[in-house]
């Protein structure tokens, strides 16, 4: 059981559920593509969550393409549209802080979710924007990364390289990591 399965109502599963690849080169896309498969998988993760197969839609026009900014990607402005008409009932990524490298875009993604009532739903687990734990989780993982990005190119909180695995002498090094690169 994924973690939050009971914030998924049957407003949500009414509407689409929104599966976002990305990578952001197409060297990425060639050499690692169990990352691609995790990623269309994910279209399995909504059908056992409750949604028909006929509302789960995969966007993966982006793929190949950098996240630092949406102003090129046409699969990132139709799911941001398409949440803000209020069609998406869950957004689905494998780490929701990689779906725009830019945290002004995915800011602005999270809070359309927020005011649409629709679920972000990642490997972590589902959040509901509504849900101001939620909301600071997500804004903290998108801070998070972007910082992160700035020391080291393609980097991410979930990378185990960067991220601190319970020693305090990890932490203290990302810390100071993270206090450089701002």
């Amino acid at each position: 059981m994924m973690r939050g399965e009971q914030k998924i109502g049957r407003s949500h599963l009414d509407r689409a559920a929104m599966i976002y690849l990305r990578q952001s080169t197409l060297m990425q896309v060639r050499e690692h593509g169990e990352s691609t498969a995790r990623q269309y998988g994910l279209a399995g993760e909504a059908a056992r969550l409750g949604w028909s197969p006929a509302r789960i839609e995969v966007i993966d026009c982006d793929l190949g393409l950098s996240g630092r900014t949406a102003t090129h990607r046409e699969g990132f402005r139709d799911l941001l549209g398409r949440v803000c008409a209020g069609e998406a009932g869950a957004v689905f990524g494998l780490e929701i802080s990689r779906l725009a490298r830019s945290n002004a875009d995915l800011s602005r993604l999270l809070e359309v979710a927020r005011l649409t009532d629709t679920l972000v739903i990642d490997a972590d687990g589902i959040y509901d924007l509504a849900d101001i734990n939620d909301r600071l989780l997500l804004g903290l993982k998108s801070q998070m990364s972007e910082a992160l990005c700035r020391y080291r190119h393609k980097a991410s909180y979930a990378d185990i390289a960067v991220m601190p695995t319970g020693s305090y002498e990890h932490a203290a090094g990302l810390a100071g990591i993270v206090s450089r690169s701002a």
